[in-house]
């Protein structure tokens, strides 16, 4: 248990390091951001309580907020983020359901169910904090391209780590 909080923690520090001294430096042309600091939550245990997995959406989307200086828009869609995470779990379910102590990882479910579970989480994260951060709906289809864009590459830097750094 011990083993897994460190481990947890060291996650969330690098995540929030890359994403702060990385990530948020490449733009394709406006429309391509990468987040892949939501990784934090998504690989959270599934067997973590809901009031725990919302707050640390919170803590994880105001640490981003601070350092983008973006106003609690990362907060917002990272808390709506950890709020369906357990609905969407559910929804996707193996057959068998899920062990006790499992992360949701490529190594443990396989390709097809984790590319549908963060691809529904990152769509949703990446709709709710593009329309916040646009704030109008006067420019909805290119707010709605850069949010398919985004949630492309996001979902591309999240399966290469998967297969880069998860345990077989």
């Amino acid at each position: 248990m011990i083993k897994e909080f460190y481990i947890s923690l060291f996650r969330f520090i690098l995540l929030i390091l890359l994403q702060i001294y990385l990530f948020n430096n490449i733009q394709f042309s406006g429309f391509i951001n990468p987040y892949p600091y939501l990784l934090f939550i998504l690989l959270l245990p599934l067997d973590i309580p809901g009031w725990f997995l919302l707050v640390l959406g919170f803590i994880t989307g105001i640490t981003i907020d601070i350092f983008s200086h973006t106003i609690g828009m990362h907060t917002t869609a990272t808390v709506l983020l950890a709020f369906l995470r357990p609905n969407i779990l559910r929804i996707i379910s193996p057959r068998d359901g899920y062990e006790a102590g499992s992360r949701p990882t490529i190594a443990f479910f396989g390709f097809q169910w984790f590319i549908r579970y963060i691809t529904i989480l990152v769509f949703v994260h990446h709709l709710i904090l593009f329309y916040a951060e646009a704030f109008t709906f006067s420019s909805f289809f290119s707010t709605l391209l850069r949010v398919l864009l985004s949630t492309l590459f996001t979902l591309l830097v999240i399966v290469l780590s998967q297969y880069l750094f998860a345990k077989k």
